[in-house]
């Protein structure tokens, strides 16, 4: 079993990782190893003479691994719009789609992505796909970001983040800011594209377009 000495932390490796925000883990010192230590990434072992050793099984996952990948075919949901409506996945089946999560309504970033899917929402019109827009804020705060942005396509609901996990969308920043991912999903249910960018939320419109356009 693989493990960590260090001989003066008062805190385990995995505590530092999920107690405290990265700002603040990036500015913790952690004691060096002695050059003595003996290493091996490969296999993740650390070793030093010291009575706190941390076992590599105890290390958690810092992101949630994709369950829906390209060429699969994902998790159907019912979830309601921002009219408080109920809108199922399947309602879509027999053309192509665009399902994007978003970490939250009204933030910079979501709003950039909004807008630019709004101002080229007839190019996918033509391109004969629908835009769909998830995230965990609830059906009043979707109304709300919709009607001050004019946003002409769907807004789902995903309250508890439990569609995001079914599909396995990865978060960002140690796992405190849910992902910003995009799926474009033919007209047969099947994914063909998956595009993940949080900080260029812009470059999912491009991209996806892009596909849309040459498919």
């Amino acid at each position: 079993m693989a493990s960590v000495s260090l001989p003066t932390a008062k805190h385990t490796l995995p505590s530092l990782l999920y107690t405290q925000t990265p700002k603040a883990l990036l500015s913790q010192k952690l004691p060096q190893l002695p050059k003595s230590s003996n290493s091996q990434f490969c296999g993740l072992s650390l070793s030093n003479s010291s009575n706190l050793i941390i076992p590599s099984s105890s290390f958690k996952k810092t992101s949630i691994l994709a369950k829906v990948t390209q060429g699969s075919i994902p998790p159907s949901f019912t979830l309601k719009n921002q009219d408080g409506k109920n809108v199922s996945l399947s309602k879509f089946k027999g053309k192509p789609v665009v399902v994007y999560f978003y970490p939250a309504d009204e933030t910079p970033g979501c709003t950039k992505q909004a807008c630019a899917f709004r101002d080229s929402y007839e190019k996918f019109k033509k391109a004969g796909a629908e835009v769909i827009g998830i995230s965990g804020d609830d059906p009043s705060s979707h109304k709300a970001f919709a009607k001050k942005y004019r946003l002409p396509f769907t807004l789902l609901s995903d309250e508890g983040n439990k569609i995001r996990k079914q599909w396995g969308v990865p978060a960002d920043l140690f796992g405190t800011l849910p992902g910003r991912q995009t799926y474009v999903i033919d007209k047969s249910g099947v994914v063909q594209l998956i595009y993940n960018n949080q900080f260029q939320p812009e470059k999912h419109i491009d991209e996806t377009l892009k596909f849309l356009q040459s498919a």
